[in-house]
């Protein structure tokens, strides 16, 4: 019998699960291919933590494996000693379908291990979690979310002291402990009532927000560019039924937009995304309903953050028509704006810095160039650049302005450790409102910024995987790029291939270079002409994405560029 057929009937014969749990697993009886995907290996725990689908399964989110990764989290932090345990984990969740009742088990795993907990009241975005960790001085953080995915998927998001996600070693550990221990038996757990009563949990709310809310005001820049168009901008607003229904609208009205109009339907709250196939910002066609109140309304852009408010997309008004602004667009946006802001009102850093990754757009470095801003890139995930920015502090080197991904995340400020959407909403409105005093949408904005800085076109590309069987493909592809290079990609030749697991750029003399970081499966085919293609598998998905990041002398020959390298990594499919 295949080791996951054994799986699949220890789970059957387990006392630790429900009758409707059982039943789950009785009603795929016969079907190996399904019994093959829920049980050929458990999710795998990195420093994002967990993600997947959920249902029951090791390979799925669940009560039962809720419960087996607190009990290996709660045990690291008990690791650390006695006052790591007191000064405890906070605990957040987002609307997601079970999202509340996976935060209340985790919560009492905690506390039956002795650890403090402060779990919120009810949903708040993930850039609150970090901003509770340094807050209150907790030694870890929690949230049970899975930002932009399905509905079907939920996910365990893990982060340490400093309000960052968690260090690769400490991950490690979690995930060596869940090896080693069982997922029915290993976890302890006590009574949720009697651990608030024992004042093991308490509650986070009010207070939270309020603290949270104002620091982020804090990052406004110029108020007044809001004032002087506060009657004629428009900006119309959806959280697809997440967690930024409160505090976006909130912080948009504090800086003195007067004509916001939120999308009502999707304003409820509803882990099952009713409205949409998927709630995830870069998707523009999730954008109807926000299109159509645009439309009525004459709305100037539309600002649309995910369910657990951490990332952001924005759709502006040209031409009767409502025209998406990428995510490496609305970070090239924020960090000119940011600098010229600060530059206007006196309070650039002495050493200003900027920070992105590997997968973005090649204008960043070419905007901080210009501007004199110190530049650096990290592999994917705001847990890199939170290292970065934890050197800064450490040395009093620079003084950052902003942190951003391609994935429509966006940081700044000093009180949150991870993409922000509620501060990065509030940016966004005062720079369209700057611009607007200028007689220019953000449109017209990064048209000048081109024109300005240069031309580059950005276009991401994903290739969906599924199951064991994916998993298997994805490797083979990545070994595949890594082994057989192709000396040209969309008719333009291969200059260097950076292997960033390996640490080595090899040029296409042969010669070999070592990469300026090390230690994530990610492949970057520089071109002759400073075009890009970089590969790597989704940390959180299972697809692989490819990052095609074009450089032209001209918009026209940016997007032909652009076009040749998608039809290429198209084919590799």
């Amino acid at each position: 019998m295949s080791n996951y057929l054994e799986t699949y009937q220890a789970w059957l014969d387990s006392p630790s699960i429900s009758d409707a749990e059982w039943k789950e697993l009785d009603a795929i009886r016969g079907d190996e291919k399904e019994i093959e995907d829920r049980f050929y290996a458990p999710l795998a725990f990195g420093t994002a933590g967990l993600r997947g689908i959920m249902g029951m399964g090791t390979n799925r989110m669940n009560i039962h494996v809720i419960r087996h990764a607190t009990e290996a989290f709660a045990r690291l932090i008990a690791s650390e000693g006695e006052e790591a345990m007191h000064r405890g984990i906070a605990i957040c969740h987002d609307c997601r379908i079970n999202s509340d009742v996976y935060a209340r088990e985790a919560a009492c795993v905690m506390a039956a291990n002795g650890i403090r907990v402060r779990l919120v009241e009810a949903l708040r975005p993930t850039p609150e979690l970090s901003f509770a960790i340094r807050y209150y001085g907790t030694t870890a953080g929690l949230n049970i979310t899975a930002s932009h995915n399905p509905k079907e998927y939920n996910g365990y998001k893990v982060y340490w002291s400093d309000g960052a996600q968690l260090p690769p070693e400490h991950a490690e550990k979690i995930a060596a402990i869940m090896a080693e221990t069982d997922v029915f038996s290993a976890p302890r757990t006590m009574d949720f009532d009697r651990a608030v009563e024992q004042g093991l949990i308490e509650w986070m709310g009010e207070e939270l927000d309020r603290a949270y809310m104002e620091r982020v005001l804090s990052q406004a820049i110029d108020k007044e560019a809001v004032a002087k168009v506060a009657d004629e901008l428009s900006i119309v607003y959806t959280p697809f039924h997440g967690c930024g229904y409160k505090l976006v609208p909130e912080a948009l009205r504090a800086i003195g937009v007067k004509k916001l109009y939120p999308v009502a339907e999707q304003m409820v709250l509803d882990g099952s995304f009713p409205t949409v196939k998927s709630p995830n910002p870069e998707n523009p066609e999730g954008f109807y309903l926000a299109v159509e109140l645009a439309k009525k309304v004459d709305s100037d852009l539309i600002i649309g953050t995910d369910p657990d408010s951490d990332r952001v997309g924005v759709l502006v008004r040209r031409d009767g028509a409502y025209v998406p602004v990428t995510g490496n667009q609305m970070g090239i946006l924020l960090l000119d704006y940011i600098i010229s802001a600060r530059k206007r009102t006196n309070t650039l850093p002495a050493r200003p810095a900027a920070l992105s990754t590997i997968v973005s757009s090649g204008m960043v470095r070419a905007v901080c160039e210009q501007n004199g801003v110190h530049y650096e890139e990290t592999f994917t995930g705001f847990k890199f650049m939170a290292e970065k920015l934890a050197e800064y502090d450490r040395d009093g080197s620079y003084g950052y302005l902003l942190a951003f991904e391609e994935s429509y995340g966006y940081m700044m400020g000093d009180y949150v450790r991870d993409k922000d959407a509620v501060t990065a909403s509030m940016m966004i409105a005062e720079m369209a409102a700057w611009w607007h005093a200028q007689g220019k949408t953000l449109l017209d904005a990064m048209d000048a910024l081109y024109e300005k800085y240069g031309c580059y076109a950005e276009e991401t590309l994903n290739l969906f995987m599924y199951g064991v069987d994916g998993v298997r493909e994805m490797n083979a592809l990545m070994e595949k790029l890594r082994t057989q290079p192709p000396k040209e990609l969309g008719g333009i030749a291969l200059s260097e291939l950076a292997d960033y697991r390996s640490g080595r750029i090899t040029a296409a003399d042969g010669s070999i270079r070592p990469t300026h970081i090390v230690g994530s499966n990610v492949l970057s085919f520089y071109l002759a002409d400073g075009s890009r293609l970089v590969v790597r598998p989704s940390g959180t998905e299972p697809k692989i994405k490819m990052y095609v990041l074009a450089r032209g002398e001209s918009r026209s020959e940016c997007e032909e560029k652009k076009k040749a390298l998608a039809d290429f990594a198209k084919t590799l499919n």
